[in-house]
């Protein structure tokens, strides 16, 4: 800009800031770019090969190396600098990159050029994701003391700790104690040099091989050896049976009596069949070397006048070299801004000594006492402040007291119960950090959650005692006591505590001294966190032992001025630089800020991550810029360390002139198996690593197996690395049992014989030794991806993404990888933070190139990758993602991302075998025995005989002749109307509970003459014409029901249309009038001015309505006659209802079905003429209009109607209705039941003190015609058992379209019954009985007792012939109450016989059956019923119409909603459908709409892993738009026919294809 006359200074402030923020942003994703695209490196002194063939198969990652070109000087990189002098950025600009690894990309994605996009993109409504504007988010790297103290404080307070550990009763062996010698006697079974990974020729390779010893079979449950026969004695031997009666005697016996196999054989897990193994691929690279030898540092010198303690040292320097400068401290300028020499190090040591021993307790008493634990909190977010000395120091005083300083990570989560477990009582910290902790009201320091009791100090100056000239601390000899404990966050997100003795502690200071040959009186320039790993190490521990001059450049210092420390460097003619790659590209991008720099002086660049195989990139790109000012290239000196092994192996520093150390050039494909293969035909398929030097001193160190007992790897094999030294960490603190598994370890040979009898320890990383002795690591155990048997690390993947184009849409490179475990194996995660300014069609097509891409270079497929919004990723405390808390977030649905694509598709390849129907076992060729089939009992049953009474003298005394005999309705009513004509049959209630209507038998009948009358004299009405009833629920549908008997019409009854809902709801109303061919329709005033409405006339023709006739103010009119028909099987009414399935179906009732109907209930319930029952219920179809209109007329109880639309203004009608009027016997349908459980279910207190009662409840029926919802009904009895409600009141009852009514609970008779069986069983259409609680089991309660004169059988569908018990079949019916036949237009001769008049194809032919269509299966059980037999359980499953036939398995909706139900607590319902062999999974989400796209892989997830299918759309909704019948079941099929014609507008939709 510069260059084309715009002058920087003259712009506007926010303009600056914008290209400041861009400047910034540029930089971090270009340091992420440098750091995972490897530059060539010189040059290597001889090739690589190792042993195997070369031509490993399986495609792997680019990672080939280039020479970076010249500095060129850009008229950009003029204009950022001067925008910003004190921070260059950074530029796509081919000086900082390599294009090899991008080449390598873009070469996988060209053979998908031409493919076009098979991923249809995601449907999102606008206002589910809004963009927070970059500028209110705060940045990743921002430096903490840009924040405020609360934020941080509170992100401790807000955490959870963890709540137990794991313990052991095994001994811990203590390494500082006495130690075999470092010659063990090995026993190896093989020898051979290691792999000549840098040699031109191949070596010889091994052809024997060792099977690998196997593991004993874990065995999970109860214990086999459990006696279930022994004789059942009293405490004091006598026999029970020689005590008891017979009765007591039988009741033993039979709980002695096994009936069930043991637990443990049911809750064994079935891995094996479920998961589909896939077969060894012949063409895998195996590990064909020899077993490798351990690796032998050099000897440990001696040291001549080495202080035989770290205070000892801090002593002698704060006497002798009083004035030597110990730490020097820098200002957020990165100007030095304090000193500290050893003298006033040695001094404020001692006087903070004296403090925490005499001046802490009351009247000076002494608090500590020897072995008690420090916690140091320490701000280092105010590293400006003369402060940050406290820390450096605070390890010194706590060594002078023999206390043992904990340094953790400020913010943690976790560190609670690391400080419970490690005993710590106190904390110290700076007066700036101790205001800004959260307090109480009173001022006291809050008390963080999980966090002990602490005492907190402040180790200010002006704090602390100055103690006498007598007083001196004891500084006692290094011994085997821990000298301090070092946090160590694992894999898992736990934080665990390693602990280092005093002598480990200062043989690793001995060693590092020898190693990196450090002297007395060098300059340090130190960029790491010195309160832990090498920043403590070297920057503190060391530097004491060696009088070295540290100069410390916190994390604040590097942002703001990232060529900090190599100013440092050059103003101090530093010698040694300890920093981490990050450091080395924030110095790259800003070394033009100041030419005349000299790294000349430097012996050693230490780089702390260069375990990180992709750390060679960094090391050379920042060689290439800064050797022109003096650097050499054999200063660069990677490590490789580990909290638990410490410092593993170093490079040391080389000699000039002499050739560098050659890099290994390694397949990825090889590595993906944990074997060596080099690459040397595609630089694109190659992963290149430099060695990280030789084994520390002293040290002994071998490869074993990462999995499994420590087996010796091979020379070619990747193993994790094992270290035996005495400077190493001890035990993890408070965990013996981790301890033993990972500082114990004792390597085994092939056949599993122990190599010698030394311990090692477990460093973590993954690599292996080249030639001449060289460390290579290629990874971490941390970031270790194991898919499908082959290993993947989280660098490799993040490497690849960040080549696909992310300056578009990753923010600042911030990409986290991790894996999930979902259905027996890892899946890959990729989550990254999305641009602000990213178009959505940007950020899918970068989703999909990166799916492309990870799947052609490291084959393997990706299972979830989501874009976040910037800035909304956990932060470690140095800015870095949180990768634990990320993948915590991603497994609880709160990582709320912007974009997500799933590929479950590509991943998931171990989903079982497809299955292959099989022939049932009882069919026609079984041999028939009476009632067995096969050898097992046919699964029948049969509720009671209906009964008749041919005494007419006794009908007429118990005054009931129409209710004993099969007559009809009508005339039933007549007889009531005359014999008992004041008694009330109906009550109808409003939202208050108020009587707003009744009908003596009188009244009714009196209502219906008048109705019978209108239809023949205004609708000219002939005998039989159908008449539609539009009505709303109450007591005018009861009389004009009734008064189309009397005048010979069949009644239709119709739900009336929504009036705010006309164009949804009024066509039903008229497909129905129409399918029916209604001559006339009675209904309301208020229905007959809607139905004629200007709104309905735009919904479909008003002219062509039959005739209207209201019936609100009716002539006192009676007809000529009472029609009477001829015979009992002419229709009495149709049954129209919308089923399940979106199917319109009607049924015809006749005459003797209606009575046999209302005589099988009043036997079942009991009804008399002084009984109430209460119904709420919708009374248009099935069980809820015989119940709401015809019951009451036949048995003459009375019947308290309750409109379930009611309830929406007053939840507590239906309950208080029961209190009120003390009924016994209530109706209700699971829609009622979830909104009295859900609205009221909290309100119980409230209720009760009120006076509701429902003690006076005895049977609480709930009509469906569907399987029973035991978890809603449990729900219930639960929530309102404090207000007196059984459980055993609350049953169910079942019917279906050819039966209105099956089952029904009834009051006597044994309660239902509950079973569990086995979901893997019921998919293949078999049934299992398991146990409560074994996996994958359902539970299935009875549908209540069969109703007498039904008579019911399990039929295979297919070969239509009789199951056995405990079978899965279809259920049919024998009832005179079943339907006569559809009711169609055409009459559809052969699905009416089908359905309704259809016959066994053996055992019985004559009986005539109506299938129900639904599954389900016959139990007899243990328990009788009132004739004292055993009681036959009717269970229904689920119906056949809807279940899903996937991979040849059968599936219920039901039990896959239930699952994604409980995905998430904001999934209110769901229901699932089939698309194009696809299963779309439709989730309402109840909460915020950015919390739509949680539910994504969260619905996948428990799909996948309870049913083992894979998803293919997810629908998340508004709640209510899943459309729901009157019955409260789900129209799936409306649903799907919404879904497809796009009317659902959903909030978001994700096709995971």
């Amino acid at each position: 800009m510069a260059d084309r006359g715009v002058d920087m200074l003259a712009l506007p402030k926010e303009v600056k800031d914008q290209l400041a923020e861009l400047d910034l942003e540029l930089s971090e994703v270009i340091y992420f770019i440098i750091l995972y695209s490897p530059v060539e490196a010189p040059p290597p002194a001889y090739d690589a090969q190792a042993p195997g063939p070369s031509n490993a198969s399986g495609s792997t990652h680019a990672n080939a190396h280039t020479q970076a070109p010249p500095p060129s000087s850009s008229s950009r990189y003029r204009d950022r600098r001067s925008r910003r002098p004190h921070r260059s950025g950074g530029t796509r600009d081919d000086r900082y990159r390599s294009d090899i690894h991008t080449e390598a990309v873009q070469a996988a994605l060209a053979k998908h050029k031409e493919e076009k996009m098979a991923l249809p993109m995601p449907t999102k409504r606008r206002s589910t994701y809004v963009q927070s504007p970059i500028n209110n988010c705060t940045p990743p790297g921002s430096p903490p003391s840009l924040q405020s103290p609360d934020s941080w404080i509170n992100r401790s307070v807000q955490g959870s700790s963890t709540s137990s550990s794991a313990s052991s009763s095994s001994s811990t062996l203590s390494h500082g104690e006495s130690k075999p010698q470092y010659q063990p006697q090995y026993q190896p079974q093989y020898h051979g040099p290691p792999p000549d990974v840098l040699a031109a020729a191949p070596q010889a390779r091994g052809s024997s091989q060792v099977d690998r010893p196997n593991n004993p079979p874990v065995v999970r449950g109860m214990s086999r050896g459990q006696s279930r026969s022994s004789m059942m004695e009293t405490a004091d031997g006598v026999p029970v049976n020689s005590r008891v009666s017979t009765k007591i005697q039988q009741l033993l016996n039979t709980l002695k009596r096994p009936k069930r196999p043991p637990l443990s054989e049911f809750f064994v897990d079935d891995q094996e069949e479920i998961v589909e193994v896939p077969q060894p691929d012949p063409n895998t690279p195996r590990p064909e070397g020899r077993q490798i030898i351990p690796v032998k540092g050099e000897p440990l010198g001696v040291v001549s006048n080495w202080p035989p303690a770290l205070q000892a040292a801090l002593a002698r320097w704060g006497a002798t070299q009083g004035k030597s400068p110990a730490l020097t401290a820098l200002d957020i300028t990165g100007k030095s801004l304090y000193t500290l020499t050893y003298g006033k190090l040695w001094s404020r040591s001692v006087k903070l000594a004296y403090t925490l021993l005499n001046k802490l307790g009351p009247k000076n008493e002494q608090v500590l006492k020897p072995a008690d634990r420090v916690r140091h909190i320490d701000s280092h977010y105010f590293y400006f402040s003369r402060n940050d000395i406290a820390p450096y120091i605070f390890f010194y005083i706590c060594f002078k007291l023999l206390r043992i300083p904990i340094s953790c990570c400020q913010g943690s989560s976790q560190v609670g119960f690391l400080l419970g477990s490690c005993g710590v009582t106190l904390a110290l910290t700076s007066e700036i950090c101790l205001k800004g902790l959260p307090k109480t009201p009173t001022g006291e320091i809050l008390q963080f959650k999980g966090w002990p009791q602490l005492k907190w100090v402040v180790t200010d100056s002006k704090y602390l005692t100055k103690p006498g000239k007598d007083w001196q601390p004891h500084i006692p000899t290094a011994n085997t006591d821990p000298a301090y404990i070092e946090y160590k966050a694992s894999k898992e997100g736990t934080v665990m505590g390693v602990a280092v003795s005093k002598v480990a502690m200062l043989t690793h200071c001995q060693a590092l001294t020898q190693a990196c040959n450090y002297c007395e009186g060098e300059t340090l320039v130190n960029v790491l966190d010195f309160k832990k790993d090498m920043g403590l190490w070297h920057g503190v521990l060391t530097s004491v032992m060696n009088r070295i001059h540290t100069i410390s450049v916190p994390y604040a210092v590097m942002k703001a001025c990232p060529l900090s420390w190599v100013q440092r460097v050059h103003i101090h003619k530093a010698r040694v630089a300890l920093v981490k790659c990050r450091d080395l590209h924030w110095a790259m991008m800003a070394h033009r800020e100041q030419r005349d720099t000299s790294l000349a002086s430097l012996r050693m660049l230490i780089v702390a991550d260069g375990a990180n195989p992709w750390s060679v990139s960094s090391c050379d790109a920042f060689l290439n810029v800064f050797q022109i000012h003096g650097l050499k290239p054999e200063v660069i000196c990677p490590c490789a360390t580990s909290p638990e092994a410490m410092t593993v192996a170093i490079r040391r520093p080389g000699v000039p002139g002499t050739p560098l150390p050659a890099r290994a050039i390694l397949s990825m494909g090889g590595l993906s198996h944990g074997v060596i293969r080099v690459n040397t035909e595609d630089k694109n398929s190659a992963l290149t690593v430099q060695d990280v030097g030789h084994v520390m001193p002293g040290a002994l160190m071998c490869i074993v197996k990462p999995e499994g007992p420590p087996q010796l790897c091979k020379t070619d094999e990747i193993g994790e690395i094992v270290v035996n030294s005495r400077a190493g960490g001890n035990m993890y603190y408070g965990l013996p049992g981790v301890t033993k598994n990972t500082f114990e370890v004792i390597p085994v040979n092939a056949l599993g014989a122990p190599i010698g009898e030394i311990p090692f320890v477990r460093s973590g990383l993954l690599g292996f030794v080249g030639p001449g002795s060289l460390i290579f690591v290629v990874g971490k155990n941390e970031g270790l991806l194991m898919v499908s048997g082959r290993r993947h690390n989280a660098d490799d993947l993040v490497a690849t993404a960040l080549a696909v184009e992310p300056v578009k849409t990753v923010y600042r490179g911030r990409i986290a990888v991790f894996s999930v475990t979902v259905f027996y194996d890892e899946r890959i995660v990729v989550v990254a933070e999305q641009r602000p300014d990213a178009s959505e069609e940007d950020s899918f097509q970068w989703m999909s190139r990166v799916l492309q891409a990870i799947d052609s270079i490291h084959q393997v497929g990706l299972y979830c990758l989501a874009l976040v919004p910037a800035n909304t990723l956990p932060k470690t405390h140095l800015g870095g993602i949180h990768i634990f808390e990320t993948k915590q977030h991603f497994l609880d649905g709160n990582l709320h991302p912007c974009n997500i694509l799933m590929c479950p598709h590509t991943c998931v390849t171990n989903l079982p075998k497809p299955r292959q129907k099989q022939p049932v076992g009882v069919g026609p060729a079984s041999i028939m025995v009476g009632n067995l089939v096969a050898g097992k009992r046919i699964a029948q049953a049969a509720g009671r005989d209906l009964g008749m009474i041919e005494d007419q003298d006794l009908i007429r005394k118990l005054r009931m002749w129409p209710t004993m005999m099969h007559q009809f309705l009508s005339e039933a009513l007549q007889w009531r109307a005359q014999t008992d004509p004041d008694h009330c049959l109906y009550v109808l209630l409003n939202a208050k509970g108020v009587a707003v209507s009744t009908a003596t038998c009188v009244q009714l009948h009196k209502r219906a003459e008048k109705i019978a009358a209108a239809l023949t004299e205004k609708g000219s009405i002939n005998t039989g014409d159908n008449v539609v009833l539009l009505y709303p629920p109450g007591i005018d549908l009861i009389t004009s029901f009734y008064g189309c008997l009397y005048a010979g019409c069949v009644p239709v009854t119709v739900r009336p249309p929504h009036p705010q809902n006309l164009a949804a709801t009024l066509p039903t109303v008229r497909m129905i009038i129409d399918v029916s061919k209604a001559a006339c329709i009675l209904t309301t005033q208020n229905l007959m001015r809607i139905l004629r409405s200007k709104e309905a006339a735009a919904t479909l023709n008003i002219k062509t309505w039959p005739t209207i006739i209201e019936t609100d103010d009716l002539p006192r009119h009676r007809p000529p006659t009472i029609y009477k028909p001829p015979t009992a099987e002419m229709i009495a009414y149709l049954d129209f209802s919308v089923s399940t399935t979106g199917m319109l179906t009607g049924v015809k009732i006749s005459h003797a079905a209606v009575s046999a109907l209302c005589r099988s209930i009043k036997l079942q319930c009991e009804l008399y003429s002084s009984r109430q029952i209460a119904i709420c219920l919708d009374p248009y179809c099935g069980l809820g209009f015989v119940l709401w209109c015809l019951a009451s007329v036949y048995s003459g109880h009375q019947s308290i109607l309750i409109p379930p639309m009611e309830l929406e203004s007053c939840l507590p009608l239906w309950l208080s209705t029961l209190s009120q009027y003390r009924i016994r016997d209530t109706f209700c349908s699971y829609s009622v039941m979830e909104l009295c459980t859900k609205g009221i279910g909290t309100q119980t207190e409230i209720l009760k003190a009120r006076g509701l009662n429902l003690s006076c409840v005895r049977s609480c029926v709930v009509i469906a015609e569907e399987r029973p919802r035991l978890a809603l009904t449990m729900s219930f009895s639960k929530l309102f058992k404090d207000l007196g409600l059984s459980p055993r009141a609350v049953s169910t009852a079942f019917g279906s379209r050819v039966n209105l009514a099956i089952c029904m609970q009834g009051t006597t008779g044994p309660d239902p019954s509950t079973v569990y069986v086995d979901m893997k069983s019921l998919r293949h259409d078999r049934v299992r009985l398991v146990e409560r609680g074994a996996p994958q089991s359902l539970p299935l309660m009875e549908s209540g007792k069969i109703l007498p004169g039904v008579r019911v059988i399990i039929v295979n569908p297919e070969t239509r012939g009789p199951l056995g018990d405990s079978h899965l079949g279809e259920i049919w019916i024998n009832s005179p109450h079943s339907a006569s036949g559809y009711y169609t237009i055409y009459g559809e001769e052969s699905l009416q016989a089908d359905h309704f008049n259809t016959k066994l194809s053996f055992g019985d032919p004559t009986t005539l059956w109506a299938r129900t269509g639904n599954l389900g299966f016959v139990k007899r059980t243990e328990l009788l019923d009132a004739a004292g037999h055993r009681h036959d359980a009717l269970f229904v499953v689920g119906s056949l119409d809807e279940t899903l036939e996937l991979r040849g398995l059968r599936y219920h909706p039901i039990d896959i909603e239930t699952s994604v139900s409980r995905a998430h607590r904001s999934i209110a319902e769901s229901a699932v459908f089939t698309w194009t062999n696809l299963l779309v999974v439709v989730a309402e989400l109840c909460g915020s709409e950015q919390d739509a796209l949680d539910l994504v892989p969260l619905v996948t997830n428990v799909v996948l892993e309870e049913h083992h299918l894979i998803v293919g759309v997810v629908v998340i909704v508004d709640p209510g738009v899943i459309p729901i019948n009157s019955r409260g079941e789900k129209q799936r099929m409306h649903l799907r026919d919404s879904f497809l014609a796009d009317q659902l507008d959903p909030i978001y939709v994700a096709y995971n294809m």
